[in-house]
């Protein structure tokens, strides 16, 4: 196919600088956003099995939240109930006194309840891990700190990344219109690794194509929720006025139907799906209101594992079906979709496995196309000269910052992720652990990188990454090995396979590290991946073969 060569400039720019402008906070997105599809077994390896209550059987639900809200008047401000035993949950209730909300609360303390041997409530107070919940707030966010008006400024930023992603794409397409036939599949490895790079880049970017498109377009509704909902609110979500309405009858707990009743007449909207939680709010208010999760691995749902379904507490009136699978219609439908297709949560783990390298492939396009950036710019050697040109500036900051951001987030999670076991029982609140080791594990690696350059930071980070992760399944064998330790470990397949990941992930590193390194003390001397005290070998051995030199390739 033929593009006019002004058109292909116009979007090589528009492509080049967006990509560049917003790569790496998407790196940080993107890669997080691949770990929140496992949030819940991360949450069950995190986890000490000494801060759980005993579970109780479907039929005493109901007795356990008759006796807790006549108890505990603070549970009936908003609490929470799980049918379905999850190693990633506490106790079948729980609730807090300051209420929920959409923040994040780290310091909120949490009240369990469940019911002992003769029938009898229980409970006790705990301040609950948050490491998956801060996780996805790092996708949301891309870890940028601070809110404003209630909202995490980090959101809105990458809700305007979000756009901007959204046209490289396009003018990604548009680029490769002229080739994609011929070189749809072509990675061509040799000599010259910036083709070599650039061939991986377009492979991956067109094959996950359809999926980077739903993630652009969500990410914006996402970030803009507010706004976008309040406009179209009537349209979208008519039935949720049912519940905002205010209700001139006066309510007590007394009166509220059974927990029992509720999941038939969820059951009864949908035989296929099962009652996983149930969020009861406002049960004193003019507004009461229970929503179900109900989970289907097999259906398109609204959130990212469950649909939902909402009903009036005390009278058993449906007021909320535009997030039940199968019975939202015409706008409401569409936006099941799209959440759907954003959180992956339909065929079950194949399809959460998928969507785990589909995420991760998203990184590798923001990473691979800074290094083309790079390369592409960068002073090459002459032939038949000895002198080493100088790199310019911009080049050797974008390749510090790209192997600091990107390998530094890496290394924060992971490192977050082991001391949330090793510092339980000395830390006040393990969730503040979580942030002061990430955050100081991703500047001081930024720092590193800038403070080395790229040459020599991008191997020791990469062996600095395979270190993080082989921690996650060595503390494991450690807490096997040695249980006076006061470790744990859980065996579940679930939490097993987040031990087998670490360590799969350790070796992809470490091979990388060792590549990495080679080249900084091997490869081409005129480049800003070349480690300064490298004693310097042949010109015509080290200049590369540039194969850009065609002005429809070469970025603007």
């Amino acid at each position: 196919m033929k593009v006019r060569s002004d058109i292909l400039k116009v979007y090589r720019s528009l492509h080049t600088w967006v990509g560049i402008t917003t790569g790496l906070l998407l790196f940080i997105g993107f890669f997080a956003g691949a770990i929140t599809m496992f949030k819940q077994p991360l949450d069950r390896w995190i986890s000490p099995p000494d801060q759980r209550l005993a579970w109780v059987e479907a039929a005493q639900l109901d007795s356990l939240v008759a006796q807790t809200l006549q108890q505990h008047e603070s549970a009936r401000q908003e609490f929470k109930l799980y049918p379905v035993q999850r190693e990633d949950l506490a106790a079948p209730m729980q609730w807090s006194a300051s209420g929920g909300g959409r923040g994040l609360k780290l310091s909120d303390t949490q009240t369990l309840a469940s019911l002992d041997e003769q029938g009898q409530l229980i409970t006790d107070t705990q301040t609950p891990s948050k490491f998956g919940r801060l996780v996805d707030m790092l996708h949301r966010t891309g870890g940028i700190p601070g809110d404003f008006d209630g909202e995490y400024i980090g959101i809105w930023i990458l809700g305007i990344a979000g756009v901007l992603y959204f046209l490289a794409l396009v003018s990604g397409l548009i680029l490769l219109l002229p080739t994609l036939v011929k070189d749809f599949f072509a990675v061509r490895r040799g000599k010259n690794k910036k083709r070599f790079w650039l061939d991986a880049h377009n492979v991956v970017g067109i094959t996950s194509l359809p999926f980077h498109i739903v993630i652009s377009l969500t990410v914006i509704v996402f970030a803009f929720h507010d706004q976008f909902y309040d406009a179209l609110r009537e349209v979208v979500y008519p039935q949720s006025s049912a519940v905002r309405a205010a209700s001139t009858t006066a309510y007590t707990t007394e009166n509220l139907l059974p927990p029992s009743a509720l999941i038939a007449r969820a059951k009864a909207e949908s035989p296929d799906f099962e009652v996983t939680e149930m969020l009861y709010l406002g049960l004193e208010s003019p507004r009461p209101f229970v929503r179900l999760s109900i989970y289907n691995a097999e259906a398109l749902v609204h959130g990212p594992i469950t649909g939902y379904v909402g009903f009036h507490p005390y009278t058993g009136e449906l007021v909320m079906t535009s997030m039940l699978p199968g019975k939202a219609e015409g706008w409401g439908a569409v936006v099941n979709y799209f959440f759907a297709l954003h959180f992956g949560s339909f065929g079950g783990n194949l399809v959460r496995w998928i969507y785990f390298f589909l995420g991760l492939s998203g990184a590798f396009l923001f990473y691979s196309g800074n290094l083309l950036w790079i390369e592409t710019r960068r002073k090459k050697q002459r032939k038949n000269d000895t002198h080493l040109p100088t790199q310019p500036l911009n080049l050797r900051l974008m390749a510090a910052g790209t192997v600091g951001v990107c390998f530094g987030s890496i290394i924060g999670v992971c490192l977050a992720m082991v001391a949330g076991k090793w510092a339980h029982g000395i830390a006040e609140n393990i969730n503040h652990v979580y942030l002061w080791v990430y955050y100081a594990s991703f500047l001081l690696a930024v720092g590193y990188a800038f403070w080395r350059g790229a040459a020599i930071a991008s191997w020791r980070l990469l062996a600095a990454c395979a270190f993080s992760c082989l921690l996650i399944p060595v503390t494991s064998l450690v807490a096997l090995a040695f249980p006076q330790t006061d470790l744990w470990i859980n065996t579940s397949s679930a939490a097993l396979a987040v031990d087998a990941t670490g360590f799969g992930f350790a070796l992809a590193f470490a091979f990388a590290a060792v590549r990495s390194r080679k080249r900084a003390f091997s490869g081409s001397r005129d480049s800003v991946w070349a480690a300064q005290d490298a004693p310097t070998v042949a010109t015509q051995k080290n200049s590369e073969v540039d194969e850009f030199e065609d002005p429809k390739e070469v970025a603007a």
